[in-house]
């Protein structure tokens, strides 16, 4: 198993979605030969294309070197079948979120790889113990949790369940520290850390949402601009893709016995049933297609674009938080009743006495 920290290991990624190729990536950039597996055809060649187009992105930006682009690009090849991934030293597997799923994958990995190779999976709600079930040899596999955009995300929740080996757990840590990353080991719990962190996050932000609270818009720039937050909550989902994220919430949900704090939403069910699963449909909360993208780079003149709000058609202008006929930098307060926000622009003239008899009633 050591020689899984060499750069000649082979690493197997099976799924060549934004997970799997993201995983991809990060990996050959850490010097190792990736091979890349999806069963829908077409689907590692694709993935194969976007990576071989980050590095190059990377390297027009001055942040690589063109050759260190692409040698690590030609590192990331295409796997036919499940059967070349047999030299592999490490396995991943990133597919669908679906027990039966990854444990009747990984049961045929099991039957491909050699003695000594390590399988993880990527799951970031199911219970690695019960995936584990799937195996004759449970104390080689763990849990390898990634975060969306993985180049980019540091941290890597390393999971540890039940018949998982003390050692193979040690070696996966230097692995990610050697990729760059920071793993923190946890144990097999329903949603780990940060998924369980951030049911609340994600469900109290649809909470408002549903309830007409607050416009999408307006809740990502408060949790963004004033929280310090890198991304809103709505901004997340649709970055995640809001079926991925819905079906997260409902592992984490049937894993605490349907505890309500857990309660999926209705809104969010709504978009996955229309199918705006967020920037990879082209549309989420947001509307990502051609020409409807807004600018979101600080400084410059918000653009228009449409948003989803249930029963609402609003407006998102970056940093202005405005519903239709709103005017750009008013201020609106949300109404229960569904009705459209009101603004509520500075104190006039007039209303300065009102504001200093309020004071004088609350000392």
């Amino acid at each position: 198993m050591g020689t899984l920290l060499a750069p000649s290991a082979i690493i197997g990624i099976v799924g060549a979605g934004t997970m799997g190729a993201g995983i991809a990536e990060v990996a050959t950039q850490a010097g190792h030969s990736v091979r890349l597996f999806d069963a829908v055809p077409g689907a590692a060649d694709k993935a194969r294309t976007r990576i071989a187009g980050s590095f190059a992105a990377r390297a027009a930006k001055g942040r690589i070197a063109g050759s260190e682009a692409e040698a690590a690009a030609r590192r990331v090849t295409v796997a036919a079948t499940l059967g070349d991934l047999a030299s592999a030293a490490l396995v991943i597997e990133a597919v669908t979120e679906k027990m039966a799923a990854k444990s009747e994958l990984l049961g045929a990995l099991e039957t491909v790889v050699g003695e000594d190779a390590l399988l993880a999976t990527n799951t970031s709600s199911l219970s690695v113990s019960a995936l584990a079930r799937a195996l004759k040899r449970p104390e080689r596999f763990a849990g390898l949790h990634f975060f969306n955009p993985a180049p980019v995300m540091t941290l890597v929740e390393v999971v540890r369940g039940r018949e998982t080996a003390a050692a193979v757990i040690d070696l996966l840590c230097m692995l990610m520290r050697a990729w760059g990353k920071t793993p923190v080991v946890v144990r097999d719990a329903p949603g780990f850390i940060v998924n369980r962190v951030a049911r609340p996050f994600y469900l109290e932000a649809l909470s408002l949402l549903e309830r007409h609270g607050a416009d999408p818009a307006t809740v990502d720039a408060v949790v963004r601009d004033s929280g310090g937050f890198r991304m809103g909550p709505f901004e997340l989902m649709d970055l995640i893709g809001h079926d991925v994220n819905a079906a997260v919430t409902q592992a984490v949900f049937e894993a605490f016995d349907r505890d309500p704090r857990f309660a999926p939403s209705r809104a969010q069910a709504e978009l996955v049933a229309a199918g705006r699963l967020g920037k990879k449909s082209g549309q989420g909360i947001y509307d990502y297609r051609a020409g409807a993208r807004a600018s979101r780079t600080r400084g410059r003149r918000p653009a228009r674009e449409k948003i989803w709000a249930g029963h609402l058609r609003l407006s998102r202008r970056r940093g202005a938080l405005a519903a239709p006929g709103v005017t750009a930098g008013t201020q609106t307060h949300a109404r229960d009743d569904g009705r459209r926000p009101r603004p509520c622009g500075r104190l006039g003239p007039s209303d300065h006495g009102k504001r200093d008899s309020l004071r004088a009633r609350v000392g």
